[in-house]
C-alpha cells in the first residue's frame, strides 16, 4: 500500500544519508480552502493536475489542520516547529504603518531556516513573510540565505510598488517591476533550486495565492470565460498557483532527488490551452471523496 511505499522510499533515503542528506521543499498555499483542490474533490472549475499528482503520488493527510486559523501565527507555527502560543505570537501584525518595530516572530526562536543552515544546507524563501517588518525579523536574519517576497500580510499580484510600505524585495532591495507575483516565486524558487543542485538545500516557497486582492492576469481570465462569477479571480489564482508548482517540480534537479526521497512529482504540463487542460483533467485517476472537515 502507498504507506508501505512510502517507508521504502524513506528508508532508501536513511541508507545513503551518509552521503547526501535529503532536499526539503515545503510549499505554503494562502487562504486556500480544504476543498478548493481535485485531489479533495473539488473538480468543477479549478483544474489542478500538478498538486493532484503529489496527492496521488505522494502522502495525502485527510485529518491534519494547521496550528491557527489565520496568518502569521500559523506561519509562526510552522516555521518554529511549536505551537505559537507558547513564544506569544498568537495574533496578526498589523498594516507596517501601525506595526511597531519590535512586533514579530520573537528572536529567542530559532527556525526552520536556522536549523537547516547550521545543517549546511543552502536555504531559500520566497514569497510571503508576515512575521515582522524590521530589519531583525527579516527572512535572510532568520536562517534564509536568499529572500525573494514581501514582509506584510497582503500584496497587489501585479504592481510591485502598489504599497511602499511593503515593497517587493530581492534580499533588502525593493523591487520597481514584477510580472505576477505567483509566477515570479515559482520560478524563483526553481531557480534556486536549480543553482544549489550541488549541495542540500532547504527551499520555503510562501505563496500569497489565493489570498486576496484577487486578481487575474487577461489572458488567463480567456479560459475561464463561461464563469461570470465577480471572483473568478481566486480561480484563476488556484489555476495558476497549480502552474507554479509545476514549474518547481519541471527542475531537473529535484526530479532527481524526489525520485529517490517522496516521489513526489508533477506529470505533463498541458500549459495554457483550455482544450489540453480538459484532456488533462479528464485523464485523470478517481480520487476518493473529500473530508468534510478542515480549516482554511
Amino acid at each position: 500500500d502507498r504507506v508501505s511505499e512510502m517507508k521504502r522510499a524513506l528508508s532508501a533515503v536513511r541508507d545513503r544519508g551518509a552521503t547526501r542528506p535529503p532536499n526539503v521543499l515545503v510549499i505554503l498555499a494562502d487562504d486556500l480552502g480544504y476543498g478548493e483542490l481535485g485531489c479533495q474533490g473539488y473538480t468543477r472549475d479549478v483544474p489542478t493536475p500538478h498538486i493532484d499528482s503529489l496527492a496521488t503520488n505522494g502522502m495525502r493527510f485527510t485529518s491534519g489542520y494547521v496550528s491557527g486559523p489565520y496568518c502569521s501565527p500559523t506561519r509562526a507555527g510552522l516555521l518554529t516547529g511549536r505551537y505559537q502560543q507558547r513564544f506569544g505570537h498568537e495574533f496578526n501584525p498589523g498594516p507596517a504603518s501601525r506595526t511597531p518595530p519590535t512586533v514579530g516572530l520573537p528572536l529567542s526562536e530559532r527556525t526552520l531556516g536556522d536549523r537547516f543552515q547550521a545543517a549546511g544546507y543552502a536555504t531559500g524563501w520566497f514569497g510571503k513573510s508576515h512575521l515582522g517588518y524590521a530589519p531583525p525579523f527579516h527572512p535572510c536574519k532568520r536562517g534564509f540565505g536568499e529572500f525573494l517576497g514581501f514582509l506584510g500580510g497582503k500584496h497587489d499580484f501585479l504592481d510591485a510598488t502598489e504599497d511602499p510600505t511593503n515593497p517587493i524585495l530581492r534580499g533588502t532591495t525593493p523591487l520597481s517591476q514584477l510580472d505576477y507575483t505567483t509566477d515570479a516565486f515559482g520560478r524563483e524558487a526553481a531557480e534556486f533550486i536549480g543553482r544549489n543542485a550541488s549541495q542540500p538545500w532547504l527551499c520555503y516557497l510562501a505563496f500569497n495565492a489565493v489570498h486576496a486582492p484577487l486578481q487575474a492576469t487577461p489572458e488567463r481570465l480567456k479560459r475561464f470565460a463561461a464563469i461570470a462569477d465577480p471572483k473568478i479571480g481566486v480561480v484563476q489564482s488556484g489555476v495558476v498557483l497549480d502552474v507554479a508548482v509545476a514549474g518547481v517540480f519541471e527542475v531537473r534537479t529535484i526530479v532527481r532527488s524526489y525520485r529517490e526521497a517522496i516521489r513526489a512529482l508533477a506529470g505533463a504540463d498541458p500549459g495554457d490551452d483550455p482544450a489540453a487542460w480538459s484532456a488533462f483533467v479528464a485523464a485523470r485517476p478517481a480520487r476518493p471523496a473529500a473530508a468534510t472537515t478542515g480549516r482554511r
